[in-house]
């Protein structure tokens, strides 16, 4: 076990699966709600949820600016699904509040309603291999339409960008705590250890 902590943020969504899955690595999690909680933290997950309620309650708590400063703090974020659109510095046709680190254009429930979701073995640069691909479960995912030039894409399904990062940024449109594959944590723990290092 390392002596970082990761965060979860708990405002909304699926954080408890995301605890689980970092503590069955080896590694502490804690859910997060606070500026308090956020200061102590290295690096912090945002979850899968409702992006518009999200955003209002980072806003509506005063944590938006707090989350803001991770990267000037050396501190990466990994947002899935929900967290791909707050991380997004643009939302195709919404003007919700959101985070706007991440250089990229998402666009919301990209592949449908609730009803519409499904599971996708897909390939992805530095954690898959050909013969152990991901798979991954989309629930009302986004995906991304635009990059910015630092943006590295890791991850695409049927031409459409599902998962990418930038610096300290991580993002995907699919849920990885939904599954048993712990890879995807990992090379986000790996993330946290060399910035924090």
């Amino acid at each position: 076990m390392s002596d970082f902590l990761i965060g979860v943020l708990a405002l909304q969504g699926d954080f408890r699966e995301h605890i689980h899955i970092v503590k069955s690595i080896g590694e502490k999690a804690i859910a997060v709600k606070t500026k308090e909680e956020l200061a102590i933290v290295d690096g912090l997950i945002i979850p899968g949820g409702e992006s518009t309620t999200v955003g209002k309650l980072l806003d509506r708590f005063g944590l938006m600016d707090v989350v803001r400063a991770f990267p000037m703090e050396n501190k990466p974020i990994y947002g899935t699904c929900t967290g791909m659109i707050l991380l997004a510095k643009d939302i195709e046709d919404s003007n919700q509040f959101k985070i706007g680190l991440l250089d990229v254009t998402v666009k919301r429930n990209a592949y449908g309603r609730q009803i519409d979701s499904f599971e996708s073995s897909i390939f992805i640069k530095k954690i898959t291999t050909i013969d152990r691909p991901h798979n991954s479960i989309f629930i009302r995912a986004p995906f991304i339409t635009r990059i910015g030039e630092n943006v590295e894409v890791m991850s695409e399904l049927d031409g459409n960008i599902i998962m990418v990062r930038e610096g300290l940024l991580l993002a995907s449109s699919f849920h990885p705590e939904l599954t048993d594959d712990c890879r995807i944590h990992k090379y986000f723990l790996d993330m946290v250890k060399e910035y924090r290092g």
